[in-house]
């Protein structure tokens, strides 16, 4: 069973929010307790990632399975980049457990642009030596340094990912897999104006599989869309989470 941080009411209707690659449920904090006025939203550290369980495999089926055994009754579901691939997963396997589903910035493609450079890079990191999280730093990608740092226990001196398997399965994180069937319920596809993640050409794939999808685009907002503007990203949240 995945760690999970809850906030709101149990008795509100249920809110899952899955975070991307190399997040935690820590970095949807924010937006979590502001929702929770309205929801019981329930933020799990994905397999492999933050105080989670570690193993051996990281496909979209397994991550879809990791959330379907947190929804007792149909839920809304939020999912960010690989979160929202996983979200996908699961609306399409098990609709029944799904409400209505929001993805952010993230399509039912495969994409190119591979993440093990950052894996690499926390591998170079001198655990053994390391005093404050800001000695990490210097080894890091300046864009995506603070985010990667969210995920180091300095105290413990060890990075909260399985960084081996996550390389491993780099190729099953950049695909999608092949999953039959169609999601009937309302879908929304969210995406930052300044991100290339979400294009025009990916939307004969979505609609394939979810002929309801909705689109809508933050502006000034890039793939971080929830981090870059939360107060929008929370809006849009509320007002299709109906």
């Amino acid at each position: 069973m995945l760690n999970v941080l809850t906030q709101g009411d149990p008795k509100a209707p249920p809110l899952i929010i899955a975070h991307g690659l190399f997040g935690s449920a820590r970095n949807w904090g924010v937006i979590a307790k502001r929702l929770s006025d309205r929801f019981h939203v329930i933020t799990p550290d994905m397999r492999n990632h933050g105080a989670s369980p570690w193993f051996d495999t990281h496909s979209y089926f397994d991550m879809a399975g990791d959330l379907a055994q947190l929804i007792d009754a149909p839920a809304f579901v939020v999912g960010h980049s690989m979160g929202g691939k996983a979200a996908m997963v699961l609306a399409l396997e098990r609709p029944e457990l799904v409400r209505r589903l929001i993805v952010a910035d993230i399509a039912p493609v495969t994409y190119g642009h591979s993440q093990t450079q950052h894996i690499e890079a926390m591998r170079r990191v001198d655990l053994a030596g390391l005093e404050k999280r800001s000695d990490a730093g210097a080894a890091l990608d300046p864009q995506v340094r603070d985010f990667l740092l969210q995920s180091l226990d300095v105290q413990g001196r060890r990075w909260t990912l399985n960084l081996d398997v996550l390389e491993a399965e780099m190729p099953r994180i950049l695909g999608f897999p092949e999953v039959s069937g169609t999601y009937a319920g309302e879908a929304l596809f969210l995406s930052g104006d300044e991100s290339d993640y979400v294009l025009p050409a990916h939307r004969p794939a979505i609609k394939a599989l979810f002929p309801k999808a909705r689109f809508a685009k933050l502006r000034g907002a890039g793939h971080w869309l929830h981090a870059q503007k939360p107060r929008e990203f929370e809006a849009a949240v509320r007002a299709f989470c109906v």
